[in-house]
């Protein structure tokens, strides 16, 4: 498909399109996820279809997804047209396994936190959370800095 200088978007109309700073849309193309076309002016001119993968960028991030497997899947789709509803499908395949299991890492995390926060003592053994191990209470009585640990052969 060879784009016409009516398909083609500015930075600033790509920004302002998809809600993204310009420096973002430069950005994105750096790290390969969208790419221009150069001008005789060498001005960078997008085709309308990078919205869609700017798009798909975006709602990525809302669901966490890093944006190295962001560019994994991008090797996936078609570089010369928007991606479509079967390629949109094969995304969200490929990453609903892996928001499944961040979805139950952070259910474990607020169970942990609910039956921890209120109770005042970051010595409990069953503090996964704050104090692993129940590392603080080898220091002895009294309150504890969080994120202070006076041995650093302790790792977090």
């Amino acid at each position: 498909m060879v784009a016409t200088p009516k398909d083609l978007l500015t930075v600033g109309e790509v920004a302002r399109r998809s809600g993204i700073a310009p420096s973002a849309v430069r950005y994105y193309e750096a790290e390969g996820l969208i790419a221009s076309i150069r001008t005789a002016g060498n001005q960078r001119r997008y085709p309308r279809y990078v919205l869609r993968r700017i798009g798909i960028i975006l709602a990525s991030r809302r669901f966490g997804v890093p944006l190295s497997e962001v560019a994994t899947v991008f090797t996936e789709l078609p570089h010369d047209r928007m991606p479509g509803k079967s390629d949109w499908r094969k995304i969200a395949g490929s990453w609903h396994e892996k928001l499944e299991a961040r979805r139950r890492e952070l259910e474990m995390l607020e169970e942990e936190l609910t039956g921890c926060i209120g109770c005042g003592c970051l010595s409990l053994n069953t503090c996964r959370a704050l104090n692993p191990g129940d590392r603080l209470a080898a220091e002895g009585p009294g309150p504890r800095r969080i994120g202070h640990d006076p041995d650093p052969s302790h790792s977090r």
